[in-house]
């Protein structure tokens, strides 16, 4: 029986999140309060499309129904962090009514310092559990926001992640891509060198391809466009723009690109280089949550999905404190696909 991953665009049945506990990532309590209340509005503005559910940490359910309203579920499971993208399932389906759920090891982002995994490393198999379908256990230290794929055999990866020393040292290209298309039913990789310079950080993830580039539809794809030449990620963003260009997807077509132009903004308040990114959207039933800014750029990025998505409602939610704590709005949910 074959399983593959639906892309994003295709129907869901409902989003998984995670809510904010004190941890590593949230330095303060004013941080957190900051973090839940961005949890909270992306949760709101994705239900207005589809189901959500919050996994809590115990106790921690009635300050998040506070938050999150009546409409959100809530499940109490045990948390390290709240990215769910990344601890949560990577769900694949067989075309024939079938869910399962892949569970990739996971080792907070490379085994980072600051990092604890010891109950995220399980949610995975929670959340399937809690669904009652079959998991699928793989070996590679993979993470949700480290793959993306167009639903028709091709999926983007980046080298400093899935053959970072940090997760899969030893690892053989070949062999990373034997596993992805094993749990993916992806046939053809694209590898980007490396991500985004901010995403190098203290809570950065290493490199996260959803932050850099993502698929809209077979064959088109939207990349980050760093516009300003005083920023590193000029250059970067320019070669992407260029290896995604010279590539073609598992059908044999050329890709054809879309820069999505970065943020005005340069810096955070510590002075270090932002990866503030529209590229780490979430696509809905109906609906795409687009990271904003409070930026000029905002309304411009907004007005591109708007013509890439002419059937979906933009909705713009302030991803600030989100990116502050090391992600952003893909960084955060999790779709279960509809079967």
């Amino acid at each position: 029986m074959t399983f593959r991953m639906p892309p994003e665009w295709a129907p869901h049945a409902r989003t998984w999140m995670a809510w904010p506990g004190p941890n590593p990532t949230f330095t303060d309590a004013e941080e957190l309060a900051e973090a839940r209340a961005a949890w909270a509005a992306v949760a709101r503005a994705v239900r207005r499309f589809e189901p959500v559910t919050m996994v809590v940490g115990p106790g921690l359910r009635e300050g998040a129904r506070e938050l999150l309203g009546a409409d959100v579920d809530i499940v109490e499971h045990e948390l390290d962090d709240a990215w769910m993208r990344d601890i949560g399932p990577t769900f694949v389906t067989d075309g024939r009514g079938g869910l399962a759920a892949v569970d990739w090891v996971f080792n907070g982002w490379g085994a980072q310092e600051w990092a604890r995994w010891e109950n995220d490393s399980t949610i995975a198999r929670h959340v399937a559990d809690l669904l009652d379908v079959p998991v699928h256990s793989s070996d590679l230290v993979n993470e949700g926001g480290a793959i993306h794929v167009d639903g028709e055999g091709t999926v983007l990866l980046t080298d400093t992640v899935q053959l970072g020393a940090g997760r899969n040292p030893g690892w053989t290209r070949e062999q990373v891509e034997a596993e992805i298309h094993a749990r993916l039913g992806t046939t053809k990789a694209i590898w980007l060198p490396h991500g985004l310079t901010g995403d190098y950080g203290t809570y950065g993830t290493q490199g996260h391809v959803d932050i850099v580039a993502a698929f809209a539809r077979p064959g088109v794809v939207v990349v980050h466009s760093q516009q300003n030449p005083a920023h590193p990620d000029h250059e970067r963003s320019r070669t992407y723009a260029d290896l995604l260009r010279g590539s073609t997807d598992a059908r044999g077509r050329a890709l054809e690109v879309v820069e999505i132009p970065a943020p005005t903004v340069l810096k955070d308040e510590e002075g270090e280089w932002v990866d503030y990114s529209y590229i780490n959207h979430y696509l809905c039933n109906g609906g795409v949550v687009l990271c904003g800014f409070e930026d000029p750029n905002d309304e411009i990025a907004a007005g591109i999905f708007r013509r890439l998505f002419p059937e979906r409602t933009v909705t713009l939610v302030d991803a600030r404190a989100i990116f502050a704590s090391g992600g952003g709005i893909h960084c955060i949910t999790q779709q279960q696909p509809k079967v």
